[in-house]
């Protein structure tokens, strides 16, 4: 009995031993949307950052999950009395995946490249108000602004503006080549993208071996394969309506947390009748915010009156300057000269907010007379032919970029809104740094295209990811677009 009782023991502690060797060490993360390439410092897409952000491409700075800025690249820094002067010490030792030095070159290449003026970058506004960039030794770089801004830091740490070297930018949108934790080794299009550790990085190992973002596009697909748990992460996750059955599953943890994402009936404000201020108002008042996040969100969502998140301090809630009344949109489109309403055209990209919202939306504005035909476009044509290619009257998408009202400075931003009296609060809010008078500016702003009914603004889109029970290191809410993956680990 005892000689048995040690062969027992013996092959327990076999079986232990095995398990450890076995422990997990890679994820499978689904998301909705694929991204249309690999680059995220020339296109708006957000399933671009969700892959590459702090994974694949680092910045100057960085966001964690609790929303705060905090070094990445740069090690620290130095800035001028008068706010203009900003000097990076980067960190000695970066490589960037092909075995190339990441060097003050590479920050002033990246900068330069952002503010060129055949730049494609999305968000050019972050490096508006740069002046010069120069290179003092290969670990210290020296940015010169034309004014202080209190944001610069805070833009520096945006996917749009990760630095990248001139050695592999030829070929960044398919092969992307950055300095983060994981490098790029698959991409299986219109299936899913692969990234291995990155054993040279400069920072600490990341528990994870690989990684595979899995692209499932339909809410029906999603459910099934989290219920068969073919993925081991959700993100982003499109059919709220299941989330109850998960959540009383075991196998399954549930994450509703807060985006950056402010949802909106986007409005060409250049194409008629959309140019005229009452027309706007009309759509705005046209619309039942409760009922949008009810039917297509399932409750999920916080109604909002311009474009900015409800959980920053400096948001002023307008949603009653907007509220659902039909008949005032009525009576506005018959002062605007449309008593028989009109005809326009409603872009709809994949994500369940746009194509659920979409079908309730133009059910409202049918009721004051607006007729919009549904358009569904896949995401690449979204790109090309809203953001790019400003044809469109109405479309419904979520800014996930934070605090990014600066867009509405932007005129040739794709929904065409050009105020100057905007565009100078802006300059001088990115002017300022003392903490009460940019809360005061960016009530003022929120005001000021509140009452340009800019867009129809709808609801802040809420965080949600479905996982198995074992990862850890999740998200749960959404600072910036990003699976940061350097967190994340399994439960041992």
């Amino acid at each position: 009995m005892k000689h048995l009782l040690t062969r027992t023991a013996m092959a327990a502690a076999l079986a232990v031993g095995a398990m450890a060797a076995e422990a997990k060490d890679d994820i499978i993360i689904a998301m909705q949307l694929e991204p249309p390439h690999l680059d995220p410092t020339s296109a708006a897409a957000q399933a671009i950052d969700s892959v590459v952000y702090t994974n694949i491409f680092e910045g100057l700075t960085r966001f964690m999950g609790d929303g705060s800025v905090v070094p990445g690249l740069a090690e620290s820094w130095e800035i001028s009395d008068d706010g203009t002067v900003y000097t990076f010490k980067l960190r000695d030792g970066v490589t960037f995946h092909d075995g190339t030095t990441m060097d003050a070159e590479d920050v002033k290449f990246s900068l330069d490249r952002a503010l060129a003026e055949d730049s494609t970058n999305a968000q050019k506004g972050l490096f508006a108000g740069i002046t010069s960039v120069e290179v003092v030794d290969p670990l210290t770089v020296k940015v010169t602004l034309d004014g202080p801004n209190g944001n610069f830091l805070f833009n520096m740490a945006w996917g749009d503006a990760v630095i990248v070297a001139p050695e592999s930018i030829e070929n960044i949108k398919q092969n992307p080549v950055g300095t983060g934790a994981y490098a790029f080794s698959e991409w299986v299009q219109g299936d899913k993208i692969t990234l291995t550790r990155n054993s040279d990085y400069w920072g600490e190992a990341p528990a994870l071996a690989s990684a595979t973002f899995k692209f499932i596009n339909d809410p029906t697909a999603a459910f099934a394969s989290v219920m068969a748990e073919d993925v081991d992460v959700f993100t982003g996750f499109p059919a709220p309506e299941n989330l109850p059955q998960f959540e009383a599953d075991p196998r399954f943890q549930v994450l509703v947390g807060s985006t950056e994402g402010e949802t909106i009936l986007s409005t060409n404000n250049k194409q008629p009748p959309f140019d005229n201020l009452k027309v706007r108002q009309a759509v705005a008042h046209a619309i039942d915010r409760q009922a949008i996040i009810d039917g297509a969100m399932f409750g999920l969502g916080t109604p909002i009156g311009t474009h900015f998140a409800p959980h920053n301090p400096a948001y002023v809630d307008l949603t009653a300057q907007s509220a659902y009344d039909p008949e005032k949109a009525k009576a506005l489109l018959a002062e605007a000269g449309f008593a028989d309403g009109f005809e326009t055209t409603l872009h709809l990209p994949p994500p369940s907010y746009a194509r659920r919202g979409g079908e309730i939306i133009a059910a409202q504005l049918a009721q004051v007379g607006i007729k919009a035909e549904i358009i569904n476009v896949e995401w690449a044509q979204w790109l090309e032919t809203v953001f790019r290619g400003k044809n469109f009257g109405l479309t419904i998408v979520s800014h996930t970029e934070p605090m990014d009202i600066g867009i509405y400075a932007n005129p040739d931003y794709y929904f065409q809104y050009d105020n100057p009296e905007f565009q100078a609060l802006l300059d001088k809010l990115n002017k300022t740094t003392d903490p009460d008078m940019r809360t005061q500016l960016m009530g003022d702003a929120q005001k000021i295209i509140a009452d340009d009914a800019v867009n129809g603004y709808l609801f802040q889109l809420a965080a949600i990811t479905v996982a198995k029970a074992g990862v850890q290191g999740l998200w749960a809410n959404a600072p910036t677009a990003a699976v940061d993956l350097t967190g994340i680990s399994w439960a041992e």
